[in-house]
């Protein structure tokens, strides 16, 4: 089959690989769409930023370079494994990524295994992953996808969960007022379930003039961080408050500390979005408005289930910021989402 493998920092290579076949307790998928996302993009441009060494076996799945990409990706069932009985072939599906966590450590008894250091994703430091033609999944890891949310919609679950994860940690009510920093595919997503949640008054921070514009075309009220003022405009969406919770979903130090300068006393900034390089803060900052900082990574079962039922109400509107390419065009998509030019990018694997 088809796959594209990383072999280390910009060299991923589309190649024929064997075929895989499922085991106990395993679907074999045959992959229809799979998205690009910003954890990719580090992968390919900076993987030294990554927080575990790929070119180490992974201790608990053995997983080493070269690797299958492809973590946010949708699939039809064509074979399921001895065991199986809760999926079918023929069903359609939505894959939960994360594989392996070591079940010991803090974190994993906090519930909290995307905090896990031995936190295992397909795609990623799993054997595997969704840009290839097929992949095996636990199949307890398929959402199968309702009548009316089809493979497209399915490729893009995982990406809204992240931003629907970051809404839940926001602790923000309907009727709130938010800041989303950053017009990617995350960014997207937050907007999406702030509305989805009842939160109408949403501000978008965006540097790219290509990404406000798909962004307003959705109906967001958008913002140039850099050419227009920021301080302004959120003064104006609140009554000159400020926001009750703003998210960082673009992974850049100006996002944080314009995000912080906008918040009402007592807000909270959740960082949901990987930062290669450190960023400097004025505590003081947080200590007199009483200002929280979390971080969300990752997302719950629950959560991937909640924004399926979403797009099955209609809520996720695709036009105009996903775009479908050939798996050939990875390497030219991945050098235009560095460069923040568009939006979402599918690629059609299967």
């Amino acid at each position: 089959m088809k796959a594209a493998r990383f072999y280390g920092k910009e060299d991923l290579r589309i190649e024929e690989v064997p075929e895989p076949t499922p085991g106990p307790g395993q679907v074999k998928l045959r992959n229809a769409f799979a998205g690009i996302c910003g954890s990719d993009l580090h992968f390919y441009f900076y993987p030294e930023s990554l927080p575990f060494d790929l070119e180490q076996p992974h201790p608990l799945t053995g997983a080493t370079l070269p690797q299958i990409l492809g973590h946010e990706f949708s699939g039809t069932v064509v074979e399921v494994g001895e065991g199986v009985t809760d999926v079918k072939v023929g069903d359609l599906g939505a894959v939960y990524p994360l594989a392996v966590s070591c079940g010991e450590c803090g974190a994993c008894r906090k519930g909290l295994p995307f905090s896990c250091r031995l936190m295992g994703s397909l795609g990623s430091n799993v054997e595997g992953g969704g840009l290839a033609e097929f992949t095996l999944v636990d199949a307890s890891k398929l959402h199968v996808l309702p009548d009316g949310v089809d493979l497209r919609a399915g490729a893009l679950v995982e990406p809204m969960a992240v931003g629907w994860h970051a809404v839940s940690r926001s602790g923000v009510q309907a009727g709130g007022t938010a800041l989303v920093a950053g017009a990617g595919p995350v960014g997207i997503g937050t907007w999406f379930a702030l509305k989805a949640r009842g939160v109408e008054k949403v501000l978008v921070s965006e540097p790219s003039a290509d990404r406000r514009a798909l962004m307003a075309a959705l109906g967001a009220q958008v913002v140039d961080p850099v050419n227009e003022d920021l301080a302004a405009a959120v003064a104006e969406l609140t009554g000159g408050d400020g926001v009750d919770v703003a998210v960082d979903a673009a992974g850049a130090g100006p996002a944080i500390t314009s995000a912080l300068a906008g918040l009402v006393p007592g807000g909270r900034l959740v960082v949901a979005a990987l930062h290669e390089h450190p960023t400097a803060l004025q505590p003081t900052q947080l200590m007199m408005g009483e200002t929280e900082i979390v971080g969300a990574v990752g997302y719950r079962p629950e959560e991937f289930d909640a924004v399926i039922a979403t797009m099955a109400d209609g809520v996720y509107d695709t036009t105009g910021w996903v775009q479908e390419l050939p798996l050939e065009g990875i390497i030219d998509a991945l050098h235009s989402l560095r460069a923040g030019v568009g939006g979402k990018v599918l690629l059609k694997v299967g």
